[in-house]
């Protein structure tokens, strides 16, 4: 017979006792006060049930002690779940149909609950459990369900934090095959993928296997790389794991072992040969915040059980207990009976009389409102359960359990529950095979062989991967610049991975495929990994998994370059456009018309010549603006003013155009002969490729003909289709990744060119099974030497002549000068010709002004100061005298109508300029 077996056989008796001595203690209390009816649900026969009704019983009575005037006292109809289902629900029914008791406290797990549950559910009758923790219950949806404890699911995240604290991205869970053990797969999974750790295999064991069995699957378990294991059992089925897998060399350096606190909770009960076997162990296990309620009932509890330790299972019986207690007697005038309103002709089973509650309603209510300090903490349901905040890490060593830190909801992992930041984290752990080293949380599968690292055979490019044997030995020689990357990152792995170059090639040394097939044998695991020059894309990653890439990215059409330097007689023409000369020649007629008007204006000479010497002289003026010639200096300041701003225009064009002739007859030689893929499209031209590359199919993607492309397998290769040209069996382009290009181009730069577009591409990375653990830690080593020095040496170990070309891109056209580069020169000069042209006219008027005043001056003489004197007697009435004024001695003197006497005064024929 089990342990548990003796001590559940020694205690129950004890249990009777102690409720026989509450009755009888308070049965004039209950005789007095209003007996209320409360039934109880557990395996009696087992230790952890009855350890619970006795810290039911003990809060019953510390209750009523301590609250002897309330009107109501429960009374506890216990009934024995026989360990079955079945056993629960008839002991349920029983007691809400025969006893017709307001609460039922239980049932002892999560197995037993869901039937319980819906009949509390159809009775309204609150169903109060300590210790159904299945998170699943949940999904019953039942507002009679009271979950007077945490859940597992709470306990997930903790979990998830230490796997995310050590940077283990695999976990198996090993669970217990039933309700209990499946009911945390849900959350443990979603709390993992937070923290990306992949789950990679669910080790379910039945509480009924024996050791054989239990032997056989963690034997599956030892061949798998995974060493991070979740063990989510009772201390029963966890003692007999844990033992056999100290036997069978699962507990040696390198495994980590992280139980819950289905486990953790209950080391008490383990036997001490049991807690030997779990030396190294990780726990997460209930934490209940000091109080001197619970040290009080610890000391009692040790006392009154013979040094037995109190577990959170009775430590939550108890606070439960008394949250009913005090419920009940917040409803203590509410009428407690049952409704039945069938009749018997209705009844046909058991379970159609059931009746409901009247009571129940309102005792829910009274169980969600109360709140109360107890000796679990703080006694407060949320959403029909109590939370969890706080877990205690404890590391399990052969003298028991040691706390190596905490983990709180809104702080994570932390060495002590002090708010300091230097406490985050946990403390030092002894891990299993007594060491302190903190394992890697994976290992290849016990067998003799390294990894299987699969490497290309390429006949061209051979930077970057080469493969050569020896002739005596037959021994492959991997080199190239892959090869000394991926050395390099597996020199600065945190461990040791051992792993051996195997050739992709046939018996006879060829290639033994491309590199799909290379990538699609990782997938079906006959190579552990592939090395090289192998570009990461999106339909090789759905079967391997990628580090991240080492090397540059992108797709690149390369072209030949020729020398079209501008030559022909018209080339003076072609740094301007055709509108710019067109602006340009209408300016000058502008400029000229302008000149016209002010010179003829201001010079009187001007006026004097023939229409064809005007014409010839003003254009001949503008035109030699152009070359600052022009040597006749102007009569008119207006004229003046707008060749100012004129010459100006002019020299800001004249230096533009100069520049970009000088550009075009002299530094654009070398032009590719095809600036544009598209150009190629429309040439039909050969385009090259590299043997076995991806590019092959994504120019057909393109819409190029396969029978226009042609495969290459070296850089010389590569040049020798180039010299040929399409036209006699060459091509005229080639596509290609950016390495391999700038490896071409850094011997021949001075022949090709780089043209538009690039295409995108991710880089060279290397390969693994998909899920594999290295993909991570090579990916953070890939990031360490891409950021310092030690990539830039390694590329110029194998790629030196890069140093000595200039990167070899394509060069636009030089861009000709257009009439939108000088649109606001000539809007200048319109401007200020304008404003010159109204300037003009507004002083011509303002001379003109005083002249015809005098014009309408009377016939009159002019004496020796200047006045027009006239000469009444001499005169004849009818005939008018003829005087001659000079025109500048009037604006002189000023002659106005009022300095004339105009009694006098006869009409002025004519005023002549001496």
């Amino acid at each position: 017979m089990s342990f548990s077996h003796n001590l559940a056989s020694r205690s129950l008796p004890l249990s009777l006792l102690i409720f026989l001595i509450f009755v009888v203690s308070f049965g004039k209390s209950q005789k007095e006060a209003l007996q209320v009816k409360v039934g109880v649900v557990l395996n009696t026969n087992v230790t952890l049930a009855d350890l619970s009704l006795r810290a039911i019983n003990i809060s019953l009575t510390d209750f009523y002690n301590t609250h002897k005037g309330f009107k109501t006292r429960i009374v506890l109809h216990i009934r024995d779940s026989k360990q079955t289902v079945v056993g629960a629900a008839a002991s349920a029914l029983y007691l809400i149909k025969k006893k017709e008791v307001v609460a039922i406290l239980g049932p002892g797990n999560s197995m037993h609950a869901p039937f319980v549950i819906n009949l509390g559910n159809q009775s309204q009758v609150p169903i109060i459990s300590f210790s159904a923790t299945n998170p699943l219950l949940d999904s019953l949806r039942s507002p009679y369900f009271i979950r007077a404890a945490h859940d597992d699911s709470a306990q997930v995240h903790s979990i998830s934090a230490i796997l995310k604290s050590f940077r283990w991205r695999e976990a198996v869970p090993i669970y217990v095959d039933n309700e209990f053990g499946e009911g945390i797969l849900p959350c443990l999974v979603d709390a993992f993928q937070e923290n990306n750790v992949r789950i990679r295999y669910r080790s379910a064991i039945s509480l009924h296997s024996s050791n054989d069995q239990i032997e056989n699957e963690l034997l599956k378990l030892k061949t798998m790389p995974t060493r991070v294991f979740i063990v989510h059992m009772l201390p029963d089925l966890g003692s007999r794991l844990f033992a056999i897998a100290k036997k069978i060399g699962m507990m040696e350096p390198g495994y980590v072992w992280i139980v819950t606190n289905g486990i953790a909770d209950l080391m008490s009960s383990i036997e001490e040969s049991s807690v030997e076997a779990m030396h190294g162990v990780l726990g997460v296990k209930t934490y209940f915040s000091r109080s001197n309620e619970l040290t009080y009932l610890k000391t009692r509890w040790r006392k009154r059980f013979g040094g037995a330790e109190l577990n959170h299972f009775e430590c939550w019986a108890y606070d439960a207990a008394t949250a009913l207690a005090m419920s009940v007697e917040k409803i203590s005038d509410v009428n407690m009976n049952f409704n039945k309103t069938k009749t018997r002709d209705d009844i046909e089973t058991d379970l159609d009389d059931l009746g409901t509650s009247l009571s129940g309603p309102k005792l829910l209510e009274a169980l969600s409102t109360v709140s109360f300090k107890g000796v679990a903490g703080r006694f407060q349901l949320k959403q029909g359960k109590l939370e969890a905040t706080t877990f205690k890490i404890i590391n399990i060593e052969e003298s028991g359990e040691r706390t190596v830190g905490f983990w709180k909801l809104n702080e994570g992992l932390v060495k002590s529950l002090s708010t300091s930041q230097s406490s985050r984290g946990l403390r030092p752990i002894i891990w299993p095979g007594d060491t302190i080293g903190v394992p890697k949380g994976w290992e290849n599968p016990i067998s003799p062989k390294k990894l299987r690292i699969a490497v290309p055979k390429k006949d061209g490019f051979n930077q970057f991967v080469k493969v050569t044997k020896d002739a005596n030995t037959n021994v492959p020689a991997i080199s190239g610049f892959c090869i000394d990357v991926f050395n390099t990152v597996i020199n600065q792995m945190p461990y040791d991975v051992a792993f051996d170059y195997i050739p992709f090639e046939t018996p006879d040394g060829k290639s033994d495929g491309n590199y799909d097939e290379m990538l699609y044998k990782v997938f079906l695991g006959e190579y552990d990994g592939a090395v090289g020059d192998t570009t990461i894309l999106a339909n090789r990653s759905g079967y391997v998994d990628f580090a991240l890439p080492y090397s540059e990215t992108g797709i690149v059409f390369v072209v030949p370059v020729k020398d079209e330097r501008e030559k022909g007689e018209w080339v003076f023409l072609k740094p301007l456009t055709k509108e710019l000369w067109l602006l340009t020649a209408a300016s000058f007629l502008y400029i000229g018309i302008m000149v016209w008007i002010f010179e003829y204006h201001a010079d009187d000479n001007f006026k004097r010549h023939k229409m064809s010497d005007k014409i010839s002289n003003v254009f001949y003026f503008s035109s030699s603006t152009l070359f600052f010639a022009h040597r006749k200096p102007s009569e008119s300041f207006f004229t003046r003013a707008l060749v100012v701003v004129w010459c100006f225009v002019l020299l800001i064009l004249t230096q533009s155009y100069t520049a970009t002739l000088t550009s075009m007859l002299t530094v654009q030689e070398l032009r590719p002969t095809v600036r544009h893929m598209d150009d190629l499209k429309k040439s039909g031209v050969n385009v090259g490729y590299q043997s076995g590359s991806f590019t092959f199919e994504r120019l057909k993607l393109m819409g190029y003909e396969e029978s226009r492309l042609k495969a290459y397998d070296s850089p010389q290769e590569m040049r020798e289709l180039f010299l040929n040209k399409s036209s006699n069996g060459g091509i005229d382009a080639a596509f290609d990744e950016v390495p391999y290009v700038k490896l071409f181009m850094a011997e021949y730069c001075s022949e090709y060119s780089i043209i538009e577009p690039t295409f995108k591409a991710d880089g060279f990375g290397f390969a693994f099974p998909l899920g594999s653990p290295l993909v991570s830690d090579i990916s953070r080593q890939i990031l360490n030497i891409t950021e310092g020095e030690t990539m830039k040496a390694m590329e110029n170990k194998w790629f030196y002549g890069e140093r000595h070309c200039l990167d070899s891109t394509t060069t636009d056209t030089p861009i000709q000068l257009d009439h939108h580069s000088f649109r606001a020169l000539f809007l200048m000069v319109f401007v200020v010709s304008v404003i010159l042209l109204l300037l003009m006219w507004v002083s011509k008027r303002y001379k003109d002004r005083p002249v015809e005043e005098t014009e309408s001056v009377a016939q009159e003489e002019v004496n020796e100061e200047g006045n027009v004197v006239l000469d009444g007697d001499e005169a004849d009435d009818n005939e008018y005298h003829v005087v001659d004024v000079d025109t500048a001695l009037l604006r002189r003197k000023k002659l106005t109508s009022t300095s004339i006497p105009t009694r006098r005064a006869t009409p002025l024929l004519r005023l002549k300029s001496a």
